[in-house]
């Protein structure tokens, strides 16, 4: 079946609820205008229960179906933007310096608020929606947060579903696969301690920024040469800091960057890794060296049963030939996944067309993608919650 007609007829309204929330941008667990928006609709629409502060500042909302007792499924956007200062030249642009919705958390809740309405007017199921709404997914791990706060065990949610837009997919189709969808996370500071002195006297000195930039090189050798072929890892070093003289070779220089698996051994050989070959490069050179490494988010994991009942709802809305059910994993991290850890679930992407890619300044949710990504959520909850 194609998007449902409720669905169009309310793409206007939800899209004015989306820009409103895209010109008002908030960081991480400081989401307190978006919160208080997302609750406010949730009880003007007449969610039998709308709880706030959940995992900090997260809300979830409760919709009772009309059919009888069931089971709880859990439906979740995400609330935060990002720290970028926007260039898209909207009418609805970020009216805050130095933030801006760069990756369509604006539209996640914008759609899952309009699916929410649209479950309280029908309530043609059995059982209840809880609607969540997240902060800080954005690097503060705002799901885990709700997750620790015990909110799967609260309002006894069985299984739960994500979605994310993806600029390149056409609107109007989805992708998605089992087992993992969306890469593990780890952050790591490298800090390479040396001897300063005269840029003009290097034999003097214990180079730290020599030793530094032989360690970016090596541990490119752990995709290459440590980890299987045929394991997904990447190693990025982002950040380079070092000196503030022409003529100053400094004392110590500080490299991070992030480490992306698909799989935990991974992770743990890359850590592994990266400890032997800063200690050994540091002591060729003289210098000492500290590695701090953090694993952040876990690896996005689609449970097969829900990612199967997900494809089909998706190919309900889009047509079969418009969902794609095997897409290669992406290697950007999700804190979607502690949810998927603590319940089974499913992540699914819905096309933004052709936009610019998310954490990009010129980039902006597709509103067209409205009507298809709240008619899945729609169908998904009353197909799980059928009589």
């Amino acid at each position: 079946m194609p998007i449902l007609n409720r669905s169009a007829e309310l793409q206007a309204e939800i899209a004015e609820w989306r820009r409103d929330i895209h010109r008002h941008p908030e960081l991480l667990f400081d989401v307190h205008r978006t919160a208080g928006f997302v609750t406010e609709k949730l009880t003007e629409f007449g969610c039998g229960e709308v709880v706030t502060g959940l995992g900090k500042t997260g809300v979830v909302g409760i919709i009772e179906g009309n059919l009888g007792d069931g089971p709880t499924i859990g439906l979740r956007a995400d609330m935060d933007a990002l720290p970028m200062t926007e260039m898209t030249g909207r009418p609805w642009a970020s009216t805050i310096p130095g933030r801006m919705h760069a990756c369509g958390h604006d539209g996640h809740t914008a759609m899952l608020l309009g699916a929410a309405k649209y479950l309280c007017e029908t309530r043609n199921f059995r059982g209840r929606v809880a609607v969540i709404f997240q902060p800080a997914e954005e690097g503060g791990g705002g799901g885990n947060e709700m997750v620790k706060d015990g909110m799967m065990e609260r309002f006894a949610i069985e299984r739960v579903f994500g979605m994310h837009n993806l600029p390149g997919l056409p609107v109007g189709q989805f992708a998605i696969r089992p087992g993992p969808i969306m890469a593990a996370t780890a952050e790591f500071v490298i800090t390479v301690k040396g001897r300063g002195g005269h840029a003009a006297m290097p034999h003097t000195v214990v180079d730290p920024i020599l030793a530094a930039s032989q360690i970016v090189t090596a541990l490119q050798s752990i995709a290459s040469r440590n980890v299987h072929p045929l394991d997904s890892v990447v190693v990025s070093v982002t950040k380079f800091h070092a000196g503030d003289a022409f003529n100053v070779i400094p004392d110590s220089v500080e490299l991070a960057g992030t480490v992306r698996t698909l799989k935990k051994d991974v992770n743990a050989d890359a850590e592994s890794r990266m400890r032997a070959i800063c200690a050994g490069v540091a002591a060729a050179n003289g210098a000492t060296v500290e590695v701090d490494y953090d694993s952040n988010y876990p690896v996005t994991f689609n449970h097969a049963d829900e990612t199967a009942f997900a494809s089909a709802i998706a190919s309900e809305i889009a047509g079969a030939a418009n969902v794609d059910t095997d897409i290669t994993p992406t290697m950007g991290g999700e804190d979607f996944s502690y949810m998927l850890e603590a319940r089974p679930g499913a992540f699914i992407f819905i096309g933004n067309g052709d936009s610019a890619a998310l954490h990009n300044t010129a980039y902006d949710f597709n509103d067209d993608a409205i009507p298809h990504g709240v008619s899945y959520w729609v169908r998904l909850a009353e197909t799980a919650l059928a009589a």
